[in-house]
């Protein structure tokens, strides 16, 4: 049985997805864009406040869904350029770096809205 996880503390999805989806102990967190909740605005044009924005806003769904990133076991970093993957690494690691999860970071051509960084995690209980 599946259970979709909402907060209020996370942006609203910009599309037909949840937030997240739990599924036998294992939670599936959409790609989070740095939106401030409240607003539905982008944080900053700064690479650097952009992703941790994205990770406050993971970190709101895991905590929803009664995780933390210490369930975090898979990442998926979606970056507009990979001239700011040292800058975004520095943020991750201040978020993650205890953690470690398996990850694959992918420069793209385009993210929602246009930001710098998108972020999806799978965690497991």
């Amino acid at each position: 049985m599946k259970r979709v996880i909402h907060t209020e503390k996370a942006p609203a999805a910009l599309g037909p997805y949840s937030q997240g989806i739990e599924v036998n102990g294992v939670l599936y967190v959409s790609g989070q864009i740095p939106f401030v909740p409240e607003t539905m605005e982008l944080i900053s044009e700064d690479v650097q406040d952009q992703t941790k924005q994205s990770l406050e806003n993971v970190k709101a769904i895991l905590s929803a869904a009664g995780y933390s990133l210490n369930n975090v076991v898979k990442a998926t970093v979606f970056i507009k350029n990979m001239e700011d993957f040292a800058l975004i690494n520095e943020i991750y690691n201040e978020y993650l770096g205890d953690v470690k999860p398996a990850r694959a970071c992918v420069e793209v051509a385009r993210l929602p809205k246009d930001v710098k960084v998108e972020i999806e995690v799978v965690a497991v209980k």
